[in-house]
């Protein structure tokens, strides 16, 4: 062997043990996940066996030490490969307070066997790992779910089942989780007012992995143990403009045109809103009992929120079992998607572009206050020292608090949108009163191939395609196909708190189309800062399992979804309502013709009409608390 390539062969091996030893420096040098390791005993790769004979991959994290221990079992499509982030800094709080974690795969996923569906079969895979569980000789008796997104969804459709082990649940930002729940019919967040949420597209092309790499299956533990170390299997799709991709007709081949993997994502897109297909899955549906107390935690940017709050009630008021009625509590926070646990404690949050205060709460003193009053039987006076109800009233920018939602206090105020004929753009003549409307009406053209731009709402999990949060929708209310209804300057403060409801009156010369409201807090330098928004597609107003297309010339009443938001003006704002036809991308664009939209590439021009009179007063209907 020459001279030099003994030295190329040394400078190599010295480099690559430099690498281990920094990637090993790297992993010690974190605190969190030292505590953990020094705090913990774990056996991971356990492969529990379902009733069909699928093994799921699974964690198992215990306090050092024996005992029988309460557990709380978290389900997730995601990679846990090494526990980080939010998870591990729950996992930590969890051990340090004498619980057991277990983290696993839904079937389908990573090193879990079988084939991947949504939501993981709650109602057979949940309830069959709380029963393997319950039955470990390290466990309690008692189990809880904990979670944040798909981590929380699968969690309703189990809670349905009523597990004797399960004791209690923690779902956060669940909305995908909820099928039809009341007035909204948003099936796991596919649809919104009928209208298709693009943001489920995006999610796919990240976590499709129907045809993925397998290990075969029968393997040891020690044997995945082994694997696991070198492999994670987890997938990495290139970056996307997914804003520009969405342009693309038909929308149905988003997935397709990107190179996603096969999934469900254009069978999903060709559902309508009532479809039978949504109730075969893992979707919790209002039809369903619910047995498990639950503290729910939601925020007002983030989607779904509505439904969130549906649930909420639903189970307060129709849980079969009183205690279970007795056993729900809930938190709203003026976060985005998950965003709870990255609140700042000492600074101000700013969501989207507003600084909505400093809105810090312990959350794991709430949440584990919760599980030990439920999961450990301790005497700790939860239910005495929390409120029902716990809500961040922005504008005000402080927590408050009630016994129901909306609040009982809250009374109803009804604001008319009227105009002098011309109420396009901000720049237009439009006004909000609490006067009925003399008469009138606003037109407006929306061309689908040139739609109002998405800025800030209840947004998640799009990559980008659409910021979430509150923004100045000044650049917005500048075009002529938005209607801009405003209110005189506030005397005193308003605090609205609870469901914001609209009802338009409206034509169009197209069979079929789309209206958006819009909420917004303009202050007293004119910038306007959206505080929530909702769509309804005109086909669905008289039921989502129907479609009644409109007529040239008739006039039809619209009644979309409602909006929620706890939001105090201040004296000198004025509170506006925008009404238009489009947020895209946000919401899948209507190509006006009536037909299917999404197997469509070509669209038509629609001239709406919005209607203000005392025959057809469209109105925006504000909880008021005094």
């Amino acid at each position: 062997m020459s001279q030099y390539v003994r030295a190329v062969r040394g400078a190599v091996l010295f480099l690559f043990m430099i690498a281990l030893t920094a990637g090993a420096g790297a992993q010690d040098s974190d605190p969190a996940l030292a505590k953990f390791k020094s705090t913990s005993d774990s056996d991971t790769m356990v492969m529990v066996p379902m009733r069909d004979g699928v093994r799921l991959a699974t964690d198992v994290h215990r306090p050092k030490g024996d005992g029988q221990f309460p557990t709380i079992l978290i389900k997730t499509p995601y990679n846990f490969n090494e526990m980080g982030g939010s998870t591990l800094a729950f996992a930590n709080e969890a051990i340090d307070r004498g619980y057991a974690v277990v983290v696993q795969n839904e079937r389908g996923r990573y090193y879990s066997e079988g084939e991947w569906e949504i939501l993981g079969k709650p109602r057979t895979d949940g309830y069959d790992s709380l029963t393997w569980i319950e039955e470990q000789s390290w466990s309690s008796d008692k189990v809880a779910t904990w979670g944040c997104s798909s981590t929380a969804e699968w969690q309703l459709a189990l809670a349905a089942q009523n597990h004797p082990a399960h004791a209690a649940m923690i779902p956060m930002a669940s909305g995908a989780g909820i099928g039809r729940v009341g007035e909204y019919h948003e099936q796991g967040n596919w649809y919104k007012g009928g209208v298709h949420q693009t943001l489920f597209t995006v999610w796919l092309y990240g976590v499709q992995q129907n045809i993925r790499p397998q290990f075969p299956k029968g393997l040891s533990q020690e044997q995945l143990q082994r694997l696991r170390k070198a492999y994670d299997l987890a997938a990495s799709m290139p970056e996307m403009d997914w804003a520009k991709h969405m342009q693309k007709l038909p929308s149905v081949d988003w997935l397709k045109d990107a190179d996603g993997n096969e999934g469900p994502g254009a069978d999903f897109m060709k559902r309508k809103p009532d479809d039978a297909g949504w109730y075969r899955g893992g979707l919790y549906h209002d039809d369903e009992d619910f047995g498990v107390p639950a503290f729910w935690f939601n925020s007002w940017f983030d989607v779904s929120q509505g439904p969130n709050l549906a649930l909420y009630n639903h189970v307060r008021n129709n849980a079969s079992d009183e205690s279970v009625r007795d056993g729900q509590y809930m938190m709203v926070a003026p976060t985005l998607h998950c965003g709870f646990f990255r609140t700042p404690e000492h600074d101000d949050l700013i969501a989207g572009d507003l600084n909505v205060g400093n809105a810090y709460h312990d959350y794991y003193a709430s949440i584990f206050s919760f599980l030990d009053y439920y999961m450990k039987d301790e005497d700790n006076d939860f239910p005495d020292n929390t409120p029902r109800v716990q809500v961040y009233t922005m504008g005000r920018n402080e927590w408050t608090s009630a016994d129901a939602w909306p609040p009982k206090d809250a009374d109803m105020m009804t604001m008319y949108m009227t105009s002098g004929g011309s109420a396009n753009s901000v720049f237009g003549d439009g006004s909000l009163s609490m006067n009925m409307p003399g008469g009138g009406s606003d037109t407006f053209t929306y061309d689908p191939m040139n739609p109002v731009p998405s800025l800030g709402g209840g947004v998640c999990c799009n990559r980008g395609a659409s910021l979430g949060g509150s923004y100045d929708q000044r650049g917005i209310e500048a075009r002529a196909d938005v209607l801009v209804y405003t209110s005189e300057p506030l005397e005193d403060t308003l605090e609205v708190t609870g469901f914001v409801r609209a009802k338009l009156f409206v034509s169009s010369d197209a069979r079929d189309t789309d209206f958006t409201v819009k909420l917004v807090d303009v202050h007293p330098d004119g910038t306007a800062y959206n505080v929530d928004d909702t769509i309804f597609r005109a086909r669905f107003r008289e039921g989502y399992d129907k479609e009644v297309f409109m007529d040239e010339g008739s006039v039809y009443e619209l009644n979309p979804t409602a909006m929620s938001t706890s939001y105090e003006f201040q004296p000198g704002h004025r509170i506006r309502v925008e009404v238009a036809s489009s947020k895209f991308p946000q919401y899948m664009r209507n190509l006006n013709t009536g037909g299917n939209n999404y197997d469509e590439t070509e669209g038509v021009i629609a001239h709406n009409t919005l209607h203000h009179s005392a025959q057809y007063p469209s109105q925006i209907i504000l909880p008021v608390r005094r």
